[in-house]
């Protein structure tokens, strides 16, 4: 028993698998900070044609 904790402690496999989740949470996390501000900065945008629009008519 102590042999195969000692074994599971050393193993590798797990720390891989473990780095390779963090960095896909990193880069959604990094995906939905950038779509949060583009979209931000295009309803922004419609809302101005919007305005034009009613404006002009």
């Amino acid at each position: 028993m102590i042999a195969y904790i000692k074994k599971l402690c050393l193993s590798e496999s797990g720390a891989t698998a473990v780095e390779y989740g963090l960095v896909l949470a990193l880069i959604a996390i990094s995906a939905l900070v950038a779509i949060n501000g583009v979209s931000e900065v295009t309803i922004g945008m419609w809302n101005d044609v919007a305005d034009e629009v009613t404006n002009v008519s």
